[in-house]
């Protein structure tokens, strides 16, 4: 698991391999992550959009942007967390991601840009 803290919202992922969605034989490789956001913060805020860069290790570098996540947009008022579950696709069986949450405290209306920390997505033959 990788976590990152970015004014008091917790951010932490954990990812697994899917060999039964994946062929390798046509460099397909799915994985999914599982992302858990905390709000260690004193202000409720709302998650409103999301920004991820997807790292192929064969040099393919992909941009997804879109409002929420998994068709929400979660509201977290301190001590509380969301966990989601989604998945990517590459064409090699190694790769990465990272990203940005853009949050809103409710309160005052300002906007934070919370880092999703770097994670790897490996097949488990790799790591031998």
């Amino acid at each position: 698991m990788v976590s990152a803290v970015t004014e008091g919202v917790k951010v932490s992922v954990v990812t697994e391999y899917q060999p039964a969605h994946s062929s390798p034989m046509h460099a397909h490789y799915v994985f999914t992550y599982r992302i858990t956001i905390e709000n260690g913060s004193e202000n409720t805020v709302q998650l409103l959009h999301r920004h991820w860069t997807i790292y192929d290790s064969n040099g393919v570098v992909r941009e997804v942007s879109g409002e929420g996540v998994v068709g929400q947009q979660p509201v977290l008022e301190p001590g509380e967390s969301h966990t989601y579950v989604s998945g990517c696709n590459l064409k090699t069986g190694m790769g990465k991601m990272q990203g940005i949450y853009i949050m809103e405290r409710l309160f005052d209306g300002r906007r934070i840009t919370v880092n999703i920390p770097e994670f790897m997505l490996i097949t488990p033959y790799h790591l031998n």
